[in-house]
């Protein structure tokens, strides 16, 4: 087959440098502290458009506190056959402080490396590597493995039988179709509940999962329940606040965390603030919302002009303090005994507190970041925002995105079949997913990636599809799943799986996607190679630690293949990801250690011929390798 190789340079031989432990002394200093942070620059490097980089006069990082610009020059702290270590301090002078490297030729050349990678020209402050000052993600955020359970559809307890179903839902039993018109659409109950998920916990431990995500629990008038009427107790239908005590605690004894979902956008519109608002004009709750005056035409705001979903207005203090702010807040509540969650998804994070001119998302998010600390510091905050999303998540309140544009939505663009829809929920535009080659999608992800600090990148969901989504598996390329699934636990971010990909469910888009579990299908010979598939690759997320917290450099990409390094002292992980028959060629110099190489999954081959790499294989897979750790000098 013909070699794939990185458009206009090898990638693998250029000067690296990135967040991890490897490069960075303090992954959380505080203000005012100073941090080392170190270049590798390889033995016959190249530029960025793939010239010799040549002889260096000069090398250091340029900062910019306080917006004005600063160097600091950089020594070479250590030698060897491979390639120079250079080494530079950087003060922690904001919150938010960003740095990019310098390497100065001595043929007049400059060569500028930030997150984006090396460029030839001066680059922009927004694509700085970033030292962030602000408390960090509880330590174990990181290695976290993701499962998105939607309590309607999971898995129902016998004792569901014994309560009726309310009256806006329209009952169904759990093997009948899905009605996706309205009003069944939101109204259709099947009326699983926390209980089903809690005798189901073997299934999440046997995938190798440690974090549980449940959307939301509280009263509502649908089956999402994102339009709670209520945040003062669990829903008694998806068995009261016991149940979720029951469940909680039984996840825990399995050392599986389990964070809860918060609307800080809506409530619903039988939610009983939103009722008082609207009894009584005088009432305090009428600054929860945004009325309109009758002059212009009265009514209310609400989340993109569904009226049963009206939108807070977070410049009432009392609204604060019921629900975000302090001890006695819900954001407090339950991360309280008894009920002990571990974090908060806030969906709609994005919209929250903006309306028009006014914007108060980050004092919002702030004081959810702070309530959270006060309560139990030992928890973890996500925010979603699926486009754009790196401007609120600098690491002044949200640990990590739920988003689709660093990961999902590039991964589709390369996984999927050419012409394939895009349902309801993921956000393409108009209506179809466009197909791309490895290197677009190489160059889709760095570019949103690159505006997140390092750690909000490791906090950050990669999901395959979610709720809200369709599911990935309904048009992905054959024998791609194993690709998609392995690039979720191995780039930097938290792998997700929404309840039932490991089925092999297929979904249209995100109401599509919630098809009631298919349990009892396990050994069946549809289902049970892909529950393999999933239990194999999790397991090395939780098996090899580089894979959480290591770096990450890539070292070659084709068309139809992608390979990097997730890289630590202790270990390295090889990756080779292709959507087709591909074979991909890089500089052996760029990764020592390679004769040593031990395959942990896949079918890829990796060899070695006069100087070079050759990774390859015969169809669509994910392949990774062990090898030894990188010859870093301590710190």
């Amino acid at each position: 087959m013909p070699v794939q190789l990185s458009a206009g340079s090898d990638v693998a031989m250029r000067p690296h440098h990135d967040g991890s432990p490897l490069h960075v002394s303090d992954l959380a200093p505080a203000l005012g502290e100073t941090v080392r942070v170190r270049l590798r620059v390889p033995v016959g490097a190249v530029a960025g458009d793939g010239s010799p980089l040549g002889a260096l006069a000069w090398v250091g990082t340029r900062s910019n506190p306080n917006r004005e610009p600063r160097f600091s020059e950089a020594s070479v702290i250590a030698a060897d056959a491979g390639g120079q270590w250079w080494e530079a301090e950087v003060e922690v002078e904001n919150p938010v402080h960003g740095y990019r490297w310098l390497l100065a030729g001595a043929d007049g050349r400059q060569h500028w490396l930030n997150q984006l990678g090396l460029q030839a020209t001066e680059t922009r402050d927004r694509d700085d590597f970033r030292l962030v000052a602000h408390e960090p993600a509880p330590a174990w955020a990181a290695s976290s493995v993701m499962y998105q359970v939607f309590p309607d559809r999971f898995a129902r307890s016998a004792a569901a039988d014994g309560r009726p179903a309310p009256d806006w839902a329209y009952p169904a039993e759990w093997g009948d179709p899905q009605r996706l018109d309205p009003p069944y659409r939101s109204g259709q109950f099947y009326g699983g509940d926390l209980d089903g998920v809690r005798e189901k916990l073997d299934h999440l431990a046997s995938l190798g999962v440690d974090l549980l995500y449940l959307t939301p629990v509280f009263p509502a008038r649908s089956n999402h329940r994102y339009d709670a009427s209520t945040f003062d107790h669990v829903d008694d239908l998806l068995g009261g606040d016991e149940a979720l005590v029951r469940l909680v605690e039984a996840a825990h004894a399995r050392g599986i965390r389990v964070i809860g979902d918060l609307t800080s956008n809506h409530s619903g519109d039988a939610h009983e603030w939103f009722r008082a608002a609207q009894a009584d004009p005088a009432a305090s709750e009428r600054d929860f919302y945004f009325f309109r005056d009758e002059a212009d035409g009265g009514g209310y705001e609400s989340w993109l002009g569904v009226p049963s979903l009206p939108k807070f207005d977070w410049s009432s203090a009392e609204l604060r303090r019921r629900f975000i702010e302090g001890p006695d807040s819900v954001v407090a509540k339950y991360l309280q005994a008894p009920f002990g969650l571990d974090g908060w998804r806030i969906d709609v994070a994005n919209m929250t507190g903006r309306l028009g001119a006014a914007d108060l998302n980050a004092e919002v998010r702030q004081t959810i970041r702070r309530t959270m600390l006060d309560v139990n510091p030992d928890t973890i905050l996500l925010g979603e925002s699926t486009n754009d999303a790196a401007s609120d998540f600098q690491g002044d309140a949200w640990h990590g995105a739920m988003t689709y544009m660093p990961f999902t939505r590039p991964l589709w663009s390369w996984l999927l079949e050419p012409g394939s829809p895009a349902g309801g929920g993921i956000g393409f535009a108009l209506g179809a997913v466009p197909t791309v080659t490895g290197r677009e999608f190489h160059a889709a992800h760095l570019r949103f990636a690159a505006e997140f600090p390092w750690r909000t990148r490791l906090a950050t969901m990669n999901a395959l599809d979610t709720h809200d989504t369709p599911r990935f598996a309904t048009h992905a390329r054959p024998g791609t799943v194993p690709a998609a699934l392995g690039l979720a636990v191995a780039l930097p971010g938290i792998p997700v799986v929404w309840a039932g990909d490991e089925f092999g469910l297929t979904g249209e888009d995100g109401e599509a996607s919630r098809t009631p579990m298919p349990w009892g299908s396990e050994t069946s010979p549809e289902v049970a190679p892909v529950l393999e598939t999933y239990r194999s690759l999790l397991r090395l997320r939780r098996e090899h630690p580089v894979l959480s917290t290591g770096g990450i450099r890539w070292l070659a990409v084709g068309d139809d293949a992608l390979a990097f390094v997730r890289e630590a002292a202790d270990a390295t992980v090889l990756v080779f990801a292709a959507r087709s028959a591909a074979a991909l060629e890089f500089d052996a110099g760029a990764l020592p250690g390679a004769d040593a190489a031990t395959v942990l999954v896949g079918d890829g081959r990796l060899a070695a011929s006069e100087g070079r790499l050759r990774l390859d294989g015969d169809a669509p897979g994910f392949t990774a390798w062990l090898l030894p750790g990188v010859a870093a000098p301590a710190w």
